[in-house]
């Protein structure tokens, strides 16, 4: 696609949020290419996010729309309903976009066209020390940073709403996400296969992501995601990877760890050995999160800090990936009616 054929529509779905809003929209009047438009979807906030547009509809090309809370999903698909452009991008209110980021996104397209990407985030030398323990926990690929696709997986990589974008004739195929609270980038992109589109990592066009500010609120997304991988794998059977089992094998054998190691203690040599190498392997991963960590972001207590992410992770996403995979599949519940928080308010 040529550049002067490329229309860009920047769309924002958000919820209360007013000073992460405040942060996104400042970064975006400091594009290098100011050649878009961006559409704010503010998903029923009790307090509406309209003063806080009206701070930038002089420097940026704006458009503010107010409507009932219904999920990030459908607000997106509502906001490209009013765009006017022929690309969309979607962004998080909690992403900050560096100043090149437009013009990366318009090389990308015109030199080597995709129907929908996917692009990096990463901490800021600003956040906590636990917002970069989180972020090393979500994009390592020693967790489950590598289970979306690398850079060398063209055509399967998988996009996040965070920084994802999407063309228009890729939307009118699909119709855009689907009726999921959680899970609805990765059933996109998945339903975008399906209809023979093609996504793609592109590695220059990174956001900083805030991602969650408490070990509380992380722990309950990632059980959130763990639980909508077995809802996925009953809509996109074709697309099922034994690496979606890892962080509940990392559950369950932490467990058989933790119990081997406490029963050679009642044993000696080549039994007790046996039973506390487990255990052993298990202290060596964790040092490798650690170290890893450590030097990622030169400080020992972002890589301390990092195994307890870590932790929380697999164990909270093992144990919602366990429970969603009981329900649907041994009960064989219905997922709305099981997991009625991961789906769109009608």
């Amino acid at each position: 696609m040529n550049v002067e054929d490329l229309k860009l529509s920047i769309i924002i779905a958000v919820y209360e949020r007013q000073d992460e809003l405040t942060e996104l929209l400042s970064s975006l009047t400091k594009q290098t290419d100011s050649n878009f438009e961006i559409i704010i979807v503010d998903d029923g906030s009790k307090n509406t996010l309209d003063n806080v547009c009206a701070k930038f509809n002089s420097q940026l090309n704006l458009h503010y729309y107010y409507k009932s809370n219904s999920g990030p999903g459908k607000s997106r698909n509502y906001g490209i309903e009013k765009a006017t452009g022929n690309y969309f991008i979607f962004l998080d209110s909690d992403t900050i976009i560096p100043a090149t980021y437009i013009a990366s996104v318009k090389n990308e397209l015109t030199n080597n066209f995709v129907d929908a990407f996917g692009g990096p985030d990463d901490a800021d030398d600003s956040f906590t020390d636990l917002q970069k323990a989180i972020t090393f926990s979500m994009t390592s690929f020693l967790t489950t940073g590598g289970i979306r696709g690398g850079k060398k997986q063209i055509g399967k990589f998988q996009p996040r709403s965070f920084n994802m974008g999407l063309s228009k004739a890729a939307y009118q195929k699909t119709g855009g996400f689907a009726d999921l609270r959680i899970g609805e980038d990765p059933d996109l992109s998945m339903r975008l296969w399906e209809n023979g589109f093609e996504t793609r990592l592109f590695q220059d066009s990174k956001v900083i992501h805030k991602r969650r500010t408490s070990l509380k609120k992380f722990a309950k997304q990632v059980y959130q995601f763990g639980v909508a991988r077995p809802i996925l794998n009953q809509r996109h059977p074709k697309y099922i990877k034994p690496t979606f089992w890892f962080p509940s094998l990392f559950f369950v054998g932490t467990l058989i760890a933790l119990l081997s190691y406490a029963f050679s203690l009642f044993f000696e040599g080549n039994l007790q050995f046996i039973l506390q190498t487990p255990f052993v392997l298990w202290l060596i991963y964790l040092f490798m999160i650690f170290l890893l960590s450590t030097i990622r972001f030169s400080s020992a207590i972002v890589g301390l800090l990092s195994i307890q992410t870590t932790l929380i992770q697999f164990f909270n996403y093992g144990y919602g990936f366990l429970e969603s995979q009981f329900k649907l599949n041994i009960l064989k519940k219905n997922p709305k009616k099981s997991f009625p928080s991961h789906f769109h308010i009608d």
